[in-house]
């Protein structure tokens, strides 16, 4: 008896409808085929799949014109009603992939956009979508993505990334280019892993435009780190739908005189501040230090949209020409934001303070205020140094001095506690209205900026403890101190610098404080402040206690700033559960979750730390563009077997140097030391020496800047005897510095020996 082959058509819609036994075994048994019949069904399964109409996974088959019933999706937006899209990343038919509708059922994760799931479909009873899924497990974010320049060709293109020292180009096919045009920036996403001459295969996701334009500067570094800069529909409704807070649960404080203090630019005010005079006998010449903190838990509830893109974003990022900020704008410029003269939610620090600056007390208000004044820090600091103008002078008696009064007092806590004291300017970029760079300027540090980092720094501490004392979890910030190896390597600097670390004993802040002003005022000091920087850990956010190194504070934790950062929000709602203010408090699954979330948050930082450490460097290059082939004096700030990079004073950009712009001689690396030796004359190059250098190239859109060395320590180098010479030959030539630093470099050989 003959077997009946079935026909194409038979088997595709055997196939659909039993998605989960598509072997060829299973086929062959479904329409009982053995024998020779096998051998027939296995060419039309072979024909099929040349034709693309069914597609092999290890040794099942499936309908390419179907997804298979359980697939790995990609989160996409949420929408005005806040449904939750995604898209297919096992999409292998004709046409239009498939829109799914995203249904996860109570107490799942929080989802966002990118976010990969496993997850089991069904197709959809609407025509308004093809399928729905159910989330099966979270399986990461990580997405192959690329910003870069769009080449275009006749198979379709290339994207050259925008990296600095990323040479891998990505292909793109002529059905994945979104029609961009030659020379334009994209962002692209991998596809595949190899294509025509062994490029990774991508698909252009969006056209970010002209990559010469000045606003682009930002714009590519936001694509580039993956920072959402646009808000969903279905959170921009609900943070238009909020309204004021009202003084229910409140206690009115808008009597008393807070004022805002804040750079001239700010585009938000999340913090207020007040002082009086403490009139309890027992705490003579003592203070009372009120700090107000916009009420962001009140209009940012646990697993609203809001909250939930908020966490997703974890942080406000802050570039030269834009802020992409955590919040909305309704929220962060408008009812969270503290301004002059309107009625605002908040919740409050309220801290006793001694003549000595030691904090004898505190307490907690979820409270209503009205700040008499929005202040800029130049301007609060003209006032405090006798010259108030016409919005000063008026609070000088019973605001501003008090504020100074305070800090004076703190200020003496502070020398008694020995924070770590980094001098390290700041810089900032004085963009044209055109976008252009006017001008590089480093900020003042004056006596305003430092009261108000007191009193955020205090307030941190008071929240921290008041949590522990009511027992509600929260995520502290832990910085951790630096590790044995890092404080080796700057015990080593300083030796070599002629100064000392000390050693064999637990390390506190002060030991650092002292090696900082041994080198204060020296030719040595920004070597010493940048190496001291570059030993410390860094700061994360975790919801155990490990303390703060840096700040020689056991409980610390941020407060502060809830319209900036998610850690503070987390905080805010612990206090209002700690003190049963109300029901938007932690939930459940805030607590559940405090260690995840301490991680996203921390990763986000340090996504937008990056991102805007990019952007400045971006616009530095095109400042400097125009200035190609100028010299100009810096400093070495590190050595690599490649080169040296030197920041230059002017601007504070880094560069690079070349070996190959390194003398003529060859150059012994030695890791450890941060140093090269010449292998004919001795000359040592370490960092912190000075250099003039001459800038030979300035690349915008990676921000690479390229120097030659002309001169060391106000000396041009020795010629050596040509390159490749091997070390040992007698040291010619030395100049009297180089001779010191070649004896500096002894030393810190002989410190390593004998402590090995």
């Amino acid at each position: 008896m003959t077997t009946q082959i079935p026909s194409r058509e038979q088997i595709l819609d055997w196939l659909n409808d039993n998605p989960g036994a598509a072997s060829k075994r299973d086929i062959a048994k479904a329409f009982g085929i053995k024998g020779q019949g096998k051998i027939e069904l296995k060419h039309i399964l072979r024909e099929l799949e040349a034709e693309g109409l069914l597609a092999r996974h290890r040794k099942s088959f499936r309908d390419v014109s179907k997804l298979p019933p359980v697939s790995v999706i990609e989160v996409m937006r949420a929408d005005s009603m806040g449904d939750l899209w995604a898209r297919p990343l096992e999409w292998e038919g004709e046409g239009t992939e498939p829109l799914i509708l995203l249904i996860p059922k109570a107490g799942d994760e929080a989802l966002g956009p990118h976010d990969r799931l496993l997850a089991r479909l069904t197709e959809a009873p609407d025509e308004q979508y093809d399928y729905e899924a159910r989330p099966i497990r979270k399986i990461g974010a990580v997405r192959h993505a690329v910003v870069g320049i769009f080449r275009k060709s006749a198979e379709g293109g290339r994207i050259l990334p925008i990296d600095k020292g990323s040479d891998k180009e990505w292909s793109v096919p002529a059905s994945a280019t979104m029609e961009a045009r030659d020379g334009e920036l994209v962002e692209g996403e991998q596809t595949g892993p190899r294509g025509r001459m062994g490029l990774p295969v991508a698909r252009i996701t969006q056209r970010l435009g002209d990559p010469t334009a000045p606003r682009a500067v930002s714009l590519i570094a936001i694509h580039q780190h993956g920072i959402p800069d646009d808000f969903p529909d279905a959170v921009v409704a609900e943070a238009d739908a909020a309204q004021p807070a009202t003084m229910a649960g409140r206690e009115d404080l808008t009597a008393l005189p807070f004022v805002t203090i804040d750079p001239g630019d700010a585009r938000d005010h999340d913090d207020a501040c007040f002082v009086e005079y403490d009139d309890n006998p027992d705490n003579e010449d003592g203070t009372i230090l009120w700090v107000a903190i916009a009420d962001v838990a009140h209009y940012v509830t646990p697993g609203s949209q809001i909250d939930r893109e908020a966490r997703l974003r974890g942080n406000s990022s802050y570039f030269p020409d834009r802020v992409v900020p955590m919040l909305p704008d309704r929220l962060s410029g408008d009812l969270c934001s503290l301004h002059e003269g309107v009625s605002r939610a908040v919740i409050v620090a309220k801290m006793t303070i001694d003549a000595d600056g030691t904090k004898i007390g505190h307490s907690f208000h979820r409270a209503m205020i009205r700040s008499v004044a929005s202040l800029e820090y130049a301007q609060v600091q003209r006032a405090q140094d006798g010259n108030p103008d016409a919005q000063c002078a008026p609070l000088m008696d019973d605001v501003i001095s008090p504020l100074y009064d305070c800090y004076a007092a703190l200020t003496r806590a502070r020398e008694r506690r020995q924070p770590l004291n980094l001098d390290l300017p700041e810089r900032k970029i004085v963009l044209s209205d055109k976008g252009e760079v006017e001008s590089i300027q480093f900020k003042d540090r004056l006596d305003a900026h430092k009261l108000v980092e007191e009193f955020m720094v205090l307030a941190n501490v008071a929240a921290a403890e008041e949590l522990e004392r009511v027992k509600r979890p929260l995520l502290y910030r832990v910085h951790e101190e630096p590790s044995q190896d890092k404080l080796e390597n700057l015990r080593e600097v300083a030796q070599a610098s002629g100064f000392t670390l000390a050693k064999g004993q637990v390390l506190r802040t002060s030991h650092l404080n002292h090696l900082l002003d041994q080198a204060l005022g020296g030719e040595f000091n920004e070597l010493i402040n940048i190496s001291t920087l570059r030993t410390m850990t860094q700061a994360y956010y975790f919801p155990k206690n490990f303390g703060h190194f840096g700040l020689a504070l056991q409980s610390y934790a941020h407060f502060t700033s809830p319209i900036r950062r998610y850690s503070d929000l987390i905080v805010h709602r612990a206090l209002v559960s700690g003190h049963n203010w109300g029901k938007d408090g932690l939930s459940q699954w805030d607590v559940d979750n405090l260690e995840d979330t301490a991680k996203q948050i921390s990763d986000t930082e340090r996504r937008s730390m990056a991102a805007e450490r990019d952007t400045t460097d971006r616009y530095l290059a095109a400042y400097l563009s125009e200035r190609v082939g100028n010299e100009f004096s810096g400093r070495i700030s590190g050595v690599q077997k490649f080169g040296l990079f030197v920041r230059l004073d002017e601007t504070g950009a880094d560069g690079l140097i070349p070996m190959r712009e390194v003398g003529r001689e060859f150059f012994h690396y030695d890791r450890e030391a941060q140093a090269l030796t010449g292998a004919d004359t001795g000359t040592v190059i370490t960092i912190g020496q000075r250099v003039r250098v001459r800038l030979s190239e300035a690349i915008p859109v990676t921000g690479g800047l390229m120097l030659e060395l002309l001169e060391l320590e106000g000396n041009k180098l020795p010629s050596g005897r040509g390159r490749g010479r091997r070390a040992g030959g007698p040291k010619r030539n030395i100049g009297k510095h180089k001779a010191k630093a070649a004896s500096k470099l002894r030393k810190v050989k002989r410190s390593r020996s004998s402590s090995s």
